[in-house]
């Protein structure tokens, strides 16, 4: 995983710098008013290019799509991201597990484990932020955010209730 370095940037935002295992020099600018700038470093001509713009929403968009919440490559059986304590996990739902047909709502995810899902992804579509009457089923890829205790009760739930 590459480093970020963060900055503030007083009366502007917040800059963050990596470098990919790529090799790239990324820099992420998010702008107070909900915009966001991406450049790249070019060593050649030693300077920084503003490659895309994209307002609040895009962006959203654009790192729900990098970020997999609406495909998951198919090498990919599991994923896992961490930011700080928060982490960020791609579960599919075994065909063993009891809390098939129930809901959401049902399981009382959040109440009892701290965790929430954020997406629930089937074979021909995404469902983002599922409410209580979401139903479980056999196969379904759920994303679910929370600390990494948080993520293993609600997957004993799933497999138990």
């Amino acid at each position: 995983m590459s480093n970020v370095k963060e900055t503030d940037l007083i009366g502007i935002g917040k800059k963050y710098q990596l470098e990919t295992s790529y090799g790239d020099n990324v820099v992420i600018v998010i702008h107070d008013d909900g915009r966001r700038e991406l450049y790249n470093y070019d060593e050649a001509e030693n300077e920084s290019r503003c490659v895309l713009t994209l307002n609040d929403e895009e962006s959203r968009q654009v790192a729900g799509i990098i970020g997999g919440l609406s495909y998951k490559p198919k090498a990919l059986e599991t994923i896992e991201v961490a930011l700080d304590d928060l982490m960020i996990e791609w579960y599919k739902v075994p065909n063993e597990s009891k809390a098939i047909t129930k809901t959401i709502g049902e399981l009382e995810v959040r109440k009892m484990t701290g965790a929430s899902i954020i997406a629930a992804i089937n074979q021909d579509e995404t469902i983002i932020n599922p409410g209580p009457d979401y139903i479980i089923s056999s196969g379904i890829t759920l994303i679910v955010a929370g600390k990494r205790n948080h993520i293993k009760l609600l997957k004993q739930i799933l497999l138990d209730k």
